[in-house]
C-alpha cells in the first residue's frame, strides 16, 4: 500500500460485472478531476490467443481439464503484482493492452488476440486503476492484494453471472450456448481455487442477486435487469461508514449485518458514487499531503 500513489483494484470473474463499476469509477475521475491511469486484468494474460488454444490442447492431452486464463500459472501476477508496487513507490510502471476484436485492433494497430508492447504509464498520475481477474491475488508466488489501496469485489450470484457470460459471449464474440458452457465447466477449478479467495481480501464487495428465476441459466433468453436485483454490498471494515447517511440517499435500502447493505439493483451506480467519491478524494488528498 502507498499513501504517495494510491492504487484502486477492481476484481472479479469474466462477465461479473467489473467493466461497469470501472464506467462509474470513470465517472467519478472525470467529476472530480482525478488523473487516473487504468490498467487492465488481461494485460497481464501469459498467452496471447493462438498460445492460449496450443496451451489448452496440450494440456487436455496431458490429462489437466481445469487450466484457464483464471489459472494463476496463466497471468503474470509477479508482473502484475510489481506494477502495483513499483507505482506505489514511484508513480512510474508499464502496461500493454489486450485486442479482443477488430474495433480495438484498428485503433491500436495490432490483430485481435495479441497484445500491443509494453508501454510506460504517462506521467503526473493521481493514481493507479485495475480492473481485471487477479487484482486481490495472496498466493505462494504473489500478493497482488498487499500493494492495492482499496480493493474491490464484483460479485454477482453464480447463476446471473453465467447468464451474463453466455449472452455477452454469444452476442459481442459469436459463441455458441455450448462453446461457452465448455468454458464455464473448464474454469470452474480456478473460479473455487483463484477467483473467490480474493473476495475475502477485498473492502467492499458488491453482489447482484437476482429476483427472478435464473434456476437454469443455459436457456435463459435475456439477461434481469438491475431493477429485477438486490445488490448487497459488504464492507470488510464498517468503521467510519457512514449507514444513516447511505440509507437515507438510497431509498428502499436497508442494513442486512452489521457490515452489509442491501440495496435496489437499479440504485447500485449511485451507491458507488457515495461510497467511492469520499474514498477516492481521501486517497487522493493524503498523497498530495505526501
Amino acid at each position: 500500500m502507498s499513501k504517495k500513489h494510491p492504487v484502486i483494484s477492481v476484481t472479479g470473474s469474466s462477465g461479473a460485472g467489473t467493466t461497469t463499476v470501472k464506467s462509474t469509477f470513470d465517472q467519478i475521475f472525470r467529476r472530480e478531476g482525478v488523473n487516473a491511469i487504468s490498467i487492465e486484468g488481461d494485460a497481464f494474460h501469459r498467452f496471447d490467443r493462438a498460445a492460449m488454444t496450443a496451451e489448452l490442447e496440450s494440456r487436455k492431452a496431458a490429462g489437466d481439464e481445469t487450466f484457464s486464463h483464471f489459472s494463476y500459472e496463466a497471468n503474470y501476477l509477479g508482473r502484475l503484482q510489481e506494477v502495483f508496487r513499483i507505482y506505489g513507490e514511484t508513480g512510474t510502471g508499464e502496461t500493454r493492452h489486450y485486442i479482443h476484436n477488430d474495433a480495438e485492433a484498428e485503433r491500436h494497430g495490432a490483430a485481435p488476440g495479441t497484445f500491443t508492447d509494453w508501454a510506460p504509464f504517462e506521467s503526473g498520475s493521481d493514481l493507479l486503476f485495475y480492473e481485471g481477474l487477479h487484482g486481490a491475488v495472496v498466493s505462494d508466488d504473489a500478493n497482488v492484494a498487499k500493494y492495492a489501496d482499496l480493493k474491490i469485489g464484483v460479485v454477482p450470484v453464480i447463476n446471473l453471472e453465467w447468464i451474463q457470460k453466455i449472452h455477452r459471449d454469444k452476442v459481442s464474440r459469436g459463441y455458441s450456448t455450448e462453446a461457452v458452457t465448455d468454458v464455464i465447466l473448464r474454469r470452474m477449478h480456478a473460479y473455487v481455487h483463484c477467483i473467490c479467495p480474493q473476495f475475502t481480501e477485498t473492502d467492499v464487495n458488491f453482489q447482484r442477486v437476482p429476483v427472478v428465476d435464473t434456476s437454469n441459466p443455459f436457456v435463459a433468453r435475456w439477461i434481469p435487469t438491475a431493477d429485477e436485483s438486490l445488490v448487497v454490498i459488504r464492507f470488510r471494515n464498517p468503521r467510519g461508514i457512514d449507514f444513516p447517511y447511505l440509507i437515507s440517499m438510497i431509498h428502499d435500502s436497508w442494513m442486512s449485518r452489521a457490515n452489509s447493505i442491501v440495496i435496489p439493483g437499479g440504485r447500485l451506480d449511485l451507491a458507488m458514487q457515495l461510497i467511492f467519491t469520499p474514498m477516492i478524494h481521501r486517497l487522493v488528498d493524503e498523497s498530495r499531503r505526501v
